[in-house]
């Protein structure tokens, strides 16, 4: 793929649209594309979060390791990102993200992402935006598990 094309590929996303195209530019020839094939691990829950991914084509799951064994919390598409908490926050990676199909990704080192937040206050309100929508989804499914758990102890007398 040519630098052009990959930076046609980078204005589709939403975080990157607003990016001027020099720009978009740096961050194609920075960037590193990574192919990895179905049910190949991108990143392990635990690990040091040294960069974050956005996905060129294909979808992932989001996994989340816990006491009784893994639990697939998310499903992502071509566009979507992930790995931002882990540079945001200096902690580990808060889940495993493995790919379902063949996935491409772009690799964003940390200190490209502070970089291109910086320089671009739009990139860092579409992040803000994508982790609070993730936040509301979050807090919607455990909304709807409280629900369920009253029911079954309503329902089981207890």
């Amino acid at each position: 793929m040519s630098l052009n094309e990959e930076v046609d590929l980078l204005r589709q996303i939403p975080m990157f649209q607003k990016v001027e195209q020099s720009k978009l530019k740096l961050l194609a020839f920075t960037s590193e594309r990574l192919v990895f094939q179905p049910d190949q691990t991108v990143c392990e829950q635990g690990e040091p979060g040294d960069s974050m991914y956005v996905i060129v084509d294909g979808a992932a799951d989001v996994i989340v390791n816990l006491p009784n064994g893994p639990l697939t919390v998310a499903t992502l598409k071509k566009n979507s990102f992930f790995g931002e908490i882990a540079i945001l926050c200096d902690v580990p990676r808060t889940a495993t993200v493995k790919a379902t199909s063949k996935l491409t990704t772009l690799r964003i080192t940390k200190d490209l992402f502070y970089r291109l937040v910086s320089e671009f206050p739009q990139m860092t309100i579409e992040i803000m935006r994508e982790i609070a929508a993730r936040l509301d989804r979050t807090t919607q499914d455990l909304q709807s598990t409280r629900n369920e758990l009253t029911e079954l102890r309503k329902s089981s007398g207890g």
